[in-house]
């Protein structure tokens, strides 16, 4: 949600809730305002349920401060062991969003010097103005897939860089230098497009769909992946026909890689490699045994990121709620 779009819901939110307590004749009208502009949050999940938290955090404050108020009196001391006891609890029960909202509302029965059963519905019905007014004005939120779609792209664009420098790294003996930047970008771009899926995933109440959630953690977990491979790199000392074939591989993992691509057909040709690695002849020195070890460390690496892909894959094609949204692609 934008600053713009949250403070125009405020704004209204707070406007319209003050305008219904007035309407019901309520007391401290504002106090419903007030309780608007604390409960119009990020997403449509944390709306509901801080405010079904501080409706119940409410029920508590006032019967907690029903009975100190009326056996005590109203000074300010009663109000200090209102809040020993109410704070605590509130927490206890996992109830804190409404420690200050409700704490404010047990003030008026403070300043009434009355604890009726008038007042306390009066302060009530204030919470579930407030509150319900600020779930009214949440249940509208913008799609983002069109800007999920766009960050999904980005990053299979700054994996595709990483693994044609790969090749690069493979077939002409160095490592690029532009390598780490790549990865504080693909790192950056990832931690980015998991916020905003977990927030679109809190904003669908009903039919509910972790397909974005799922994705980023896949590719986050591939990423993880080739930062390892990218330190292997570096122990590689000479180029083989084996680390071409490799680098090969991963240019044209490179060019197929996309977010509907199983990685089937390229499995099949890692398996290819490692059968290839197993007829060759045995290396002739120390420096070539070095090489080949990590290049066979490297193809497994590969091989599991490739699987990473196929089980993600597998979980879409399998889930119903996901596979219509991979169908729909």
């Amino acid at each position: 949600m934008t600053l713009t779009m949250r403070t125009i819901k405020i704004a209204l939110a707070t406007v319209l809730s003050i305008w219904l307590a007035d309407l019901f004749q309520l007391e401290s009208s504002l106090s419903a305002g007030i309780i608007a502009i604390l409960s119009v949050l990020d997403t449509k999940k944390a709306s509901v349920g801080t405010a079904v938290e501080r409706f119940l955090s409410t029920l508590l404050a006032l019967s907690i401060a029903t009975v100190l108020f009326f056996f005590f009196g109203y000074g300010v001391a009663i109000f200090g062991v209102y809040l020993l006891l109410y704070v605590p609890l509130a927490y206890r029960f996992e109830l804190q969003s409404g420690i200050a909202p409700c704490s404010v509302l047990v003030t008026h029965l403070m300043l009434a010097e009355s604890v009726a059963a008038s007042l306390l519905l009066n302060e009530v019905l204030l919470m579930a103005i407030g509150a319900g007014v600020a779930i009214l004005f949440n249940l509208y939120m913008p799609n983002q897939e069109e800007e999920l779609e766009q960050r999904l792209e980005n990053i299979e664009d700054e994996m595709k860089n990483v693994l044609k420098s790969f090749d690069e790294s493979l077939t002409e003996g160095e490592r690029p230098a532009e390598m780490t930047e790549t990865f504080n970008r693909l790192e950056t771009k990832l931690n980015q497009a998991q916020r905003l899926a977990l927030q679109e995933y809190d904003n669908q109440l009903f039919q509910k769909s972790d397909y974005y959630v799922r994705y980023f953690l896949m590719r986050q977990e591939q990423s993880t992946l080739l930062q390892q491979m990218s330190q292997n790199l570096t122990h590689i000392q000479i180029t083989t026909r084996e680390s071409k074939i490799l680098g090969g591989l991963f240019y044209l993992t490179a060019e197929q890689l996309h977010e509907l691509n199983t990685g089937e057909y390229l499995l099949r040709d890692v398996e290819l490699l490692h059968d290839h690695f197993r007829e060759s002849s045995l290396p002739q020195s120390r420096e070539e045994f070095e090489s080949r070890a990590i290049l066979f460390q490297l193809m497994l690496d590969f091989k599991q990121f490739l699987m990473i892909k196929r089980k993600f894959s597998l979980e879409v094609q399998t889930t119903p709620s996901l596979a219509l949204k991979w169908q729909s692609k």
